[in-house]
């Protein structure tokens, strides 16, 4: 009888024996969720402002996924804008999985956001973009995993001697 008492009360959440969570153990969003009137006017907003706030919207963090698919999807995606620049050059510009995945978590790393994404796309472009319109013997240029982590050159194709 008293192991079964004693199994019940080690699985407790309350107490001594609780686990205790930090802000940090939470994602942003969750506990911007929480927010009321009353936070913003202890946070120093003044109640003419919050008054006319008719309503406190919160966001969710952007994960990985989020940020292949604003790399990607839209009409005027940054992915695409890179590869309309690399045409106006003739050359093909294609980036791996890896990359795309390896320039979303660097921005998570650094907390940007998804503006932080066209930053990051020119610290690794500008080279190579700077070299591409006076060679005209690049076909085309692949932006590995390796080419965002570790700043490698691109893997450039070249186009066959004729």
């Amino acid at each position: 009888m008293e192991k079964i008492i004693e199994r019940r009360v080690s699985k407790r959440t309350m107490g001594f024996e609780a686990p205790i969570y930090t802000r940090s153990d939470k994602p942003l969003g969750e506990l911007l969720i929480q927010v009321q009137p009353e936070d913003l006017l202890k946070f120093g907003l003044i109640p003419e402002f919050i008054g006319r706030l008719p309503v406190v919207a919160t966001l969710d963090e952007l994960t990985e996924d989020d940020f292949i698919r604003i790399l990607t999807a839209p009409k005027n995606a940054l992915v695409r804008q890179y590869q309309k620049y690399f045409d106006f050059e003739k050359v093909s510009l294609d980036f791996t999985e890896g990359a795309l995945r390896a320039i979303a978590q660097e921005a998570i790393r650094r907390r940007t956001g998804a503006r932080g994404l066209r930053s990051i796309l020119e610290e690794i472009m500008l080279d190579t973009m700077y070299e591409l319109p006076s060679r005209t013997d690049i076909q085309s240029c692949l932006i590995t995993e390796e080419v965002v982590t570790k700043r490698q050159q691109p893997d450039l194709l070249y186009k066959q001697a004729s």
